[in-house]
């Protein structure tokens, strides 16, 4: 794949609920990637209410409605990155669009909304989208599909490496060597940031999420709970494995709030997502290989601390942010589905089939023309 470099916008919205990621990036083939400019089209309290009812079951009119709505609020996120990057949509090679995932039930389905028809009539621009409904109907999970990028952009070239991503569930991709899929491990290992952010929403209505980790910081989490929320057969489970709100989501969080009420309960949730991430690196990685951190959790310094704490008494791992080796890690996700796009316009595979458990390589997506 030789060619002129390929300006491309990806977009991500995650389970973390917190917006609508947008990044314009420029790409040199499929290993070389640079991020021009990112944008966050944050969701309002009530966009996010939307997001969550669909997340417990919407009707039809709902789900068709937010359907649309997804696409909408993406279309005003590439308004502002195009606007702030002062580069007209007619120089777009292609627009990647993830949408919003509302059921993940391997290997029978992986559900995302959002119309990819607005965002093509919108700025003319072919969007791929769609991207995880191949990987499952070939035996996959549909996740996580962020393990090509790190592939392929985000390994070290000379030495194993632990991409972490924080978002609202944590998955890790362990990686020898940079563009070899060869022995590559990537898995979801349970809850990110969901769980701790949905109970800090019961213990203070007036938070979306533990902004700094303050409500954590007032608690101690309580051991005896922790403990026997660790023994969920998920995080024993072997890989390929992918996860999601369906399982530890706001009915998990108001679970974990009813037995640990207040502070104590948020610091429960904090200990569990670092505990489970570290156990699932020790379990699966070679000892004292680096882990790079990026998502939002990144920006919970309670969650770093603990995590930085388990990780090195795990398995002598030290932890990274993503940010100190490449750009901002909140803009890592929507870089990795712009570089998905542009190898399924390439007719190259998008999944690492170790990761997800798929029968073999395939082409994501579904193109809809400009």
């Amino acid at each position: 794949m030789t060619e002129r470099p390929t300006l491309a916008v990806g977009l991500m919205s995650g389970t973390s609920l917190d917006g609508m990621d947008a990044a314009l990036v420029r790409l040199h083939g499929p290993t070389h990637a640079d991020l021009i400019d990112f944008v966050t089209r944050p969701y309002t309290d009530d966009e996010r209410g939307e997001l969550r009812r669909a997340l417990a079951g919407g009707d039809a009119p709902s789900l068709a409605r937010l359907h649309v709505r997804v696409a909408e609020w993406a279309a005003e996120a590439v308004e502002t990155l195009l606007v702030q990057a002062r580069v007209p949509a007619s120089e777009l090679a292609l627009i990647a669009f993830h949408g919003q995932t509302i059921w993940h039930e391997p290997p029978q389905v992986s559900w995302q909304v959002g119309e990819p028809a607005v965002l093509a009539g919108r700025f003319g621009v072919r969007v791929v989208s769609n991207f995880r409904a191949r990987d499952v109907a070939a035996g996959g999970q549909g996740a996580s599909l962020v393990p090509m990028a790190d592939v392929l952009l985000f390994a070290s070239p000379d030495a194993p490496r632990v991409l972490l991503n924080l978002g609202g569930m944590a998955n890790i991709t362990f990686v020898p060597r940079r563009a070899q899929e060869q022995n590559v491990l990537a898995f979801d290992t349970g809850p990110g940031v969901a769980v701790i952010d949905g109970v800090a929403r019961l213990v203070d209505a007036r938070r979306s999420y533990d902004r700094d980790g303050l409500i954590a910081a007032r608690g101690r989490p309580d051991e005896v709970v922790l403990a026997e929320l660790l023994v969920d057969p998920f995080f024993a489970a072997p890989p390929p494995k992918s996860t999601g709100r369906e399982r530890f989501g706001d009915q998990y969080a108001k679970t974990l709030h009813a037995r640990v009420p207040g502070p104590d309960g948020v610091a429960t949730a904090v200990e569990l997502t670092a505990r489970s991430v570290a156990a699932a690196v020790a379990g699966w990685t070679p000892r004292g290989a680096e882990v790079v951190a990026s998502g939002g959790g990144c920006h919970h310094p309670g969650l770093m601390a603990a995590l930085e704490r388990q990780l090195a008494g795990s398995g002598g791992h030290r932890l990274r942010r993503f940010s100190e080796l490449f750009f901002p890690g909140d803009a890592k996700e929507a870089v990795a589905f712009a570089l998905l796009g542009y190898l399924t316009l390439h007719g190259q595979p998008g999944n690492v089939p170790a990761a997800t458990g798929a029968g073999g390589a395939r082409v994501l997506g579904t193109v809809t023309p400009a």
